[in-house]
């Protein structure tokens, strides 16, 4: 079994980094908007993002965003961290079948109150550039391993 360990306040330097990576699946953008409530035919409709700018279905903005929360959340600082505050820049559209990539950098740390400020870039597998910001987050002070919290398989369709 696969442990997902935090970094500790303590344990945290300026500049480490860490990523994330996930590929859009059109299951992911039925969840996504089935849970956000964003149902934009730009998302679920084929025949009506053909006549976009898009020429295609995309994911949510919101879905790359979710992506830097799991990043946060699994990879730096990881378990036991509080996700305070995020800004995020949308540059390029996520479709169906990229993978992105995102990449945390710890860019300043304040120690006495644990909070922690993360660059934040989601790159496409042809690097481009799909979104950017910065993320607040205050870090654990105690180190943890611990198993992934279990997801029930979701049946689409009836």
């Amino acid at each position: 079994m696969n442990l997902l360990e935090n970094y500790p306040i303590n344990e945290i330097a300026l500049g480490q980094t860490a990523t994330y990576s996930k590929t859009l699946t059109e299951r992911d953008v039925i969840l996504f908007a089935a849970c956000s409530g964003d149902v934009n035919p730009v998302h679920l409709d084929k025949d009506y993002a053909a006549t976009t700018v898009f020429g295609e279905p995309i994911g949510h903005g919101m879905w790359t965003g979710a992506l830097v929360s799991a990043a946060i959340a699994t990879r730096l600082p990881g378990p036991g961290s509080v996700y305070r505050g995020q800004s995020l820049s949308f540059k390029h559209p996520v479709k169906i079948g990229d993978t992105v990539t995102v990449t945390l950098t710890v860019a300043e740390i304040k120690e006495r109150v644990k909070l922690v400020t993360l660059d934040c870039e989601a790159h496409n597998q042809d690097g481009k550039l799909i979104a950017k910001g910065a993320a607040e987050v205050i870090a654990p002070a105690i180190k943890q391993s611990l198993a992934p919290g279990h997801v029930p398989e979701i049946l689409l369709g009836a």
